[in-house]
C-alpha cells in the first residue's frame, strides 16, 4: 500500500522495507551518506533518512543527544508514544549516561513499543549493532521519551508491524 506523503504511516512503511539491512564496513550506510555521517554510528542518520523519504522534515538525529534536546526546545516531546513518534533511549549499565539511541515506533503496547531501529543488534551492540531491526523496548526502563515530528494529518490504516518471532539460535540463549 502507498501512503501519503508527509505522514507518520509513509516513514513507518519506508522503515519497514529497511528491515534487514546490514551496514557495508564500519558504520558505512546510505543513511550515513545521507546526512555525510559516513563512517559514524547511524541510528539517528536511518531515522533521518526514512523522514526524508517519506516528505517529512526533522531536526538532524545524528547525535541522538542533540536531536532529543532540539525536539524538546521545538516543543514536540512526549511521555505518551504514537505510531511514528521518534523513541529516544538510554540504555542502562552500558556505561553512556545520556540518550544515545533512537528508533521509530511502529507498535506501541501498554508497557512497550515496537521500534524499527538502524544500527542495532539482536543480543549485541543495542546502539552499533550494524543491523536495521525491529525492537521492542520497554517504558520506564531504556526509553527516555518520544519526540512527535509534524505529520500530516492522515485518518487511513497504518503498517502493520509485528516483533519477529526468534530463531531457534535465539531463542537457547
Amino acid at each position: 500500500m502507498i501512503y501519503p506523503q508527509g505522514t507518520a504511516a509513509a516513514v513507518i512503511a519506508v522503515a519497514l522495507v529497511e528491515v534487514g539491512t546490514v551496514e557495508k564496513g564500519e558504520n558505512l550506510t546510505k543513511y550515513g551518506k545521507f546526512t555525510k555521517a559516513d563512517g559514524l554510528p547511524w541510528c539517528g542518520s536511518f531515522v533521518n533518512w526514512c523522514a526524508n523519504e517519506a516528505g517529512v522534515k526533522i531536526p538532524s538525529m545524528v547525535s541522538t543527544a542533540l536531536g532529543a534536546q532540539k525536539i524538546k526546545d521545538l516543543g514536540r516531546w512526549t511521555e505518551v508514544p504514537k505510531l511514528g513518534d521518534l523513541c529516544f533511549m538510554d540504555f542502562p549499565h552500558d556505561g553512556v549516561d545520556r540518550v544515545s539511541h533512537i528508533g521509530i515506533v511502529v507498535k506501541v503496547g501498554l508497557k512497550s513499543v515496537l521500534c524499527i531501529e538502524g544500527n542495532t543488534s539482536g543480543s549485541g551492540d543495542q546502539r552499533n549493532g550494524g543491523m536495521v531491526m525491529i525492537k521492542e523496548r520497554f517504558l520506564g526502563k531504556e526509553i527516555v521519551g518520544f519526540g512527535r515530528p509534524k505529520y500530516v494529518e492522515y485518518a487511513g490504516e497504518f503498517p502493520v508491524v509485528e516483533l519477529p518471532k526468534a530463531t531457534t539460535k535465539e531463542k537457547k540463549r
